[in-house]
């Protein structure tokens, strides 16, 4: 039964196309003087599938004991990496996205997770639809996909650490949401989510809060995403959930 569960489950991640992709460039016809260059392909997909798909087609299979770990996340996972200090000489892979839903991210989960066959993943997604990215949505539907990717992961033998969201005041690319009492809402029930399923819950939060509720100024400079000082914070943590869910 349990197996039947899990082929079902892992149906659900399938390629979507939907009806407002935006076209692919015409050609010449698109190549005016002085326009602007066309995109490139993967930035005209809903969910990015093509983001990381010839960088995850060059990768070796993890080594003999090997402990593989996939970051998966949106902007804050991502630039963790732009500033070249993602965790140096570890196996870790960083699958983040700028902008990207929990919705999305559910989508490119079989190819950008357990493709790779990762000993476990750290998944730090929400925020964005907090800041309605894709539209208004709810704190259910936040954690139907949350705990979706979950139980992907869990059938395909890959050890799960779902990690807390960020404190935010407010985003600067859509003001007035006062997100901090849905982001608390939802780091409660992802803590529960855990202790409920014997995963790994990595609190971010706590560490990086202010008195507000917002994201320390000495770790931020747009109240959303981390500096360098702020992934120095999320290092240490990131790593002892790691060696927790590896244990």
């Amino acid at each position: 039964m349990k197996r039947i569960f899990c082929l079902l489950l892992t149906a659900v991640n399938v390629t979507v196309v939907l009806a407002d992709t935006p076209p692919a460039p015409n050609g010449a016809a698109e190549q005016k003087a002085g326009a602007p260059k066309a995109r490139p392909a993967w930035e005209r997909e809903w969910a990015y599938l093509s983001r990381y798909r010839d960088a995850n087609a060059q990768l070796a299979p993890p080594a003999a004991g090997e402990k593989r770990i996939v970051f998966l996340g949106d902007s804050i996972t991502e630039g963790w990496a732009a500033g070249g200090n993602f965790f140096p000489g570890k196996p870790y892979l960083n699958r983040g996205i700028g902008g990207q839903t929990t919705a999305q991210l559910l989508v490119r989960f079989r190819q950008d997770v357990i493709g790779l066959k990762p000993a476990a993943v750290v998944i730090l997604a929400g925020t964005n639809d907090i800041a309605e990215n894709g539209g208004p949505t709810t704190l259910e539907a936040i954690e139907d996909n949350l705990q979706s990717m979950a139980e992907l992961a869990q059938c395909n033998g890959i050890r799960v650490v779902l990690a807390s969201i960020l404190p935010v005041l407010d985003y600067p690319w859509r003001p007035g949401l006062q997100p901090a009492d849905k982001i608390t809402a939802l780091n409660r029930w992802i803590a529960a989510y855990c202790a409920r399923n014997c995963l790994v819950y990595l609190d971010y939060y706590s560490a990086m809060v202010d008195e507000k509720r917002g994201l320390r100024p000495d770790l931020t400079r747009d109240g959303v995403h981390p500096t360098t000082a702020g992934y120095a914070v999320m290092a240490p943590l990131a790593e002892q959930a790691i060696r927790e869910t590896l244990n």
